[in-house]
């Protein structure tokens, strides 16, 4: 049994940094958009729908994820699918949210970059009638082109004050970070935010881990809990206060294990772990949900919880003023308990 209950996870205010606005498209939402765009599925139910989102693996998992985004093509439907996601974690008491988007996933398939950003960052304002701040990471598909990702970042510039960073997602086989070196030094001289996936138990997992942060230079690491690994790596973290979105739910359904004792024991350590919930509509798990659940598998603690809660603004992108606003309203929540 764990020590501590749901709805205390549901209650202590937190940050989410590691959400794909794109794998918040809950089945209904896909039906809806379908419809309305006249987009054959193959499905015409809910349930129907909810069985398509079957996956073992990463690349099975795309193999759902990326056919699912043909029923986004207004700004109205990528701004809905993002005030979906709002909506749903104003009641897990969200009060901070830095979110993936995949534009190549979109201009590939004729949606203009416009479109897109347009529709997600109107959303991101919207936020803030919930009570929610709201900011866009651009990310880059790395089982795409370097060239691609340029040109990609070559039609944000327009949009430069509505992205808060850069991010790199997608199939990490035969796709190291060092691909990408050269478009994340020109985001880091523009001023962006720095953060990669390093998947776990991938092919060559500590090598890409050390080229992030010591090619690279990221601020944060997206998954990234086979660091355990290499001792020195994690010594180096702690000392520069590198962040870690980690993600339990969905580790347990591409691997088969949650990496849950190394959330805990990088958690244990100092280094700045979080949780989140990475593609919630796919994996049916919102980051109260995700929390609950490495609470239950591995025991832990109110103590746990609140870091874990602290952590998630420690490390977000935002001034320290503003952290500490939200680190009393943890203090408060736990005081009022």
């Amino acid at each position: 049994m764990t020590h501590v209950t749901k709805s205390f996870i549901y209650g202590i205010p937190k940050a989410e940094l590691h959400l794909h606005l794109e794998g918040s498209l809950e089945p209904e939402l896909k039906l809806q958009l379908a419809t309305k765009n006249g987009i054959d599925i193959g499905q015409t139910t809910v349930e129907e729908v909810q069985k398509s989102y079957q996956f073992n693996d990463l690349s099975s998992f795309l193999g759902v994820y990326y056919p699912a985004m043909n029923v986004l093509q207004e700004e109205e439907d990528f701004y809905n699918l993002a005030m979906a996601y709002l909506r749903r974690v104003k009641e897990h008491n969200v009060r901070y949210v830095e979110l993936f988007f995949d534009p190549q996933a979109h201009t590939t398939r004729g949606v203009a970059f416009e479109t897109i950003i347009n529709g997600y960052y109107r959303a991101t304002q919207d936020a803030k009638e919930m009570g929610i701040r709201a900011h866009l990471i651009m990310c880059f598909l790395r089982d795409m082109s370097a060239e691609s990702a340029m040109e990609h970042y070559e039609m944000s510039l327009p949009y430069h004050e509505l992205i808060l960073g850069v991010g790199l997602d997608s199939d990490e086989r035969n796709n190291p970070p060092l691909k990408f070196q050269e478009i994340f030094a020109r985001a880091k001289e523009d001023g962006l935010h720095l953060t990669m996936h390093c998947d776990i138990d991938q092919e060559h997992s500590i090598q890409n881990i050390h080229d992030v942060l010591h090619v690279i230079g990221v601020e944060r690491i997206d998954h990234g809990t086979n660091i355990v690994e290499d001792p020195k790596l994690v010594d180096y973290v702690i000392e520069h206060n590198i962040g870690f979105t980690c993600c339990p739910v969905s580790n347990g359904f591409v691997t088969k294990d949650m990496k849950g004792k190394e959330i805990v024991e990088l958690l244990h350590k100092g280094a700045k772990v979080t949780v989140n919930s990475d593609d919630p509509a796919y994996f049916q798990s919102y980051i109260s949900d995700d929390m609950f659940a490495l609470a239950e598998k591995e025991n832990l603690t109110e103590a746990d919880i609140i870091q874990l809660a602290k952590n998630s603004f420690e490390i977000a992108w935002m001034s320290d003023e503003d952290k500490k606003v939200y680190l009393d309203e943890i203090d408060a929540y736990v005081s009022a308990q």
